[in-house]
């Protein structure tokens, strides 16, 4: 099922000759470029491209090639695609992947193989890092439930909805990002009266849409890609009238271009994530402006999964850089490098707690229409270095035990 191929990636868009090839600094890039994410998977690997762009190519004299390892964001095909970067192309670098269990497959798999490093893409699961974490494996682009700070204080508060609905996709990463919304909701009293679990690639909403009860405030929706689509435009459909809240990838550039009658039922849906659009940052607006330029055939705005892997692909370049590029040691120095980095984002300062997990800033946003027609997500507010125990300590948080389907619950 898998694809694999090997790419030189340079700013000028020439190819090395043979000679210089063979100093070349390969890193595996394990990309969702297969089934419902596939879009996603595509943006991301603009996301990484850009941040090698802006190194022009070349670290320390070495030109950076991509080895693309291609997913459909199953755990299986996750472990197939590592497997064949690390044991058959000869990478010792790794970054991705993108979806949630695909991480946990990753970070399995990272255990008996310490001289590999592993830098995360976008696979938001909280146990990637929290729980046992891997030594050689680093996450800078911070997980699902960091996505939801401050938007369960939004929904109870600014929108006084004091009981919701949960319908999200059915593994790991929505398991997080619901927990994340109901720490906060949860704890101000709001209540999550029913929860519908789906699985990717999921077509037909009717039986879920029916079981949502009437009563609600409002319906939290965790899904990406495709899936949003289809729900989203079956809610408005059915006549959906409670209020919709998005989850992080709900309200992402890869939902919000698709054309049609979509448009009205998300133009003003609360949401929360790591970037905003219509972020003011002139760091943010650089950044928007180079990847226009880049990939004119991308979205209006980089999504959140260029986001994430443009930050994991800086990084490692940036501790690359440091280190000369020198991996003579089986990547001690670089993983020293990347342990110790604290990286200047277009949406704020990264670093990392001692699980290897990123720390970074959380917008709160909704989604509004620009001049232009496009949809965005514009900033209500911003909750500043958000850390993967949410300001908890750290035994208290732990103790809340492993998200899934059915933890945490507020009913």
């Amino acid at each position: 099922m898998n694809k694999l191929f090997t790419t030189t990636v340079l700013s000028a868009g020439v190819l090395m000759s043979p000679a210089y090839a063979e100093e070349s600094i390969k890193i595996g890039l394990l990309a969702t470029l297969e089934g419902p994410f596939t879009i996603l998977g595509q943006d991301a690997q603009r996301g990484a491209e850009l941040a090698v762009r802006q190194f022009n190519g070349v670290i320390d004299g070495h030109p950076i090639e991509w080895v693309i390892g291609s997913t459909d964001a199953s755990p299986d095909s996750a472990l197939q695609a590592v497997r064949k970067l690390v044991e058959q192309s000869g990478v010792s670098i790794v970054v991705g992947p993108l979806s949630g269990d695909e991480g946990m497959a990753v970070k399995d798999y990272a255990r008996s193989h310490p001289e590999v490093t592993f830098v995360n893409g976008t696979s938001g699961a909280q146990d990637m890092t929290l729980r046992d974490p891997v030594e050689n494996v680093y996450r800078f682009s911070t997980d699902g439930a960091q996505w939801m700070a401050g938007l369960g204080t939004y929904v109870y508060e600014d929108m006084n909805a004091r009981r919701i609905a949960t319908v999200a996709e059915d593994y790991s990463y929505p398991y997080t990002q619901v927990m994340g919304l109901m720490a906060e909701y949860c704890s101000l009293g709001g209540k999550v009266v029913s929860k519908s679990w789906v699985p990717i690639g999921n077509k037909d909403y009717s039986s879920v849409i029916a079981a949502i009860p009437d009563d609600v405030d409002a319906v939290y929706v965790a899904l990406g890609g495709a899936d949003a689509v289809n729900f989203l435009s079956q809610y408005q459909q059915a006549g959906g009238s409670a209020p919709l809240v998005g989850g992080s990838i709900t309200v992402d550039q890869s939902v919000l271009g698709v054309e049609g009658s979509l448009r009205d039922t998300v133009i003003g849906m609360p949401a929360a994530g790591p970037m905003a659009d219509n972020n003011p940052s002139p760091d943010w607006q650089d950044f928007v402006a180079e990847y226009k330029v880049a990939f004119p055939d991308g979205f209006p705005s980089p999504s959140l999964f260029a986001h994430g892997y443009y930050i994991n692909t800086m990084a490692v370049l940036t501790a690359l850089d440091e280190i000369d590029a020198d991996l003579s040691d089986g990547g001690t120095k670089l993983r020293a490098s990347l342990s110790g980095l604290n990286l200047d984002t277009p949406t704020g300062k990264v670093s990392l707690d001692a699980n290897r997990n990123g720390i970074a800033d959380n917008y709160i946003t909704h989604v509004v229409e620009n001049v232009d027609g496009h949809l965005s997500n514009e900033i209500l507010r911003i909750v500043p270095q958000v850390n993967q125990t949410l300001g908890m300590e750290a035994d208290a948080f732990l103790a809340l035990g492993v998200v899934g389907r059915d933890n945490p619950t507020c009913e």
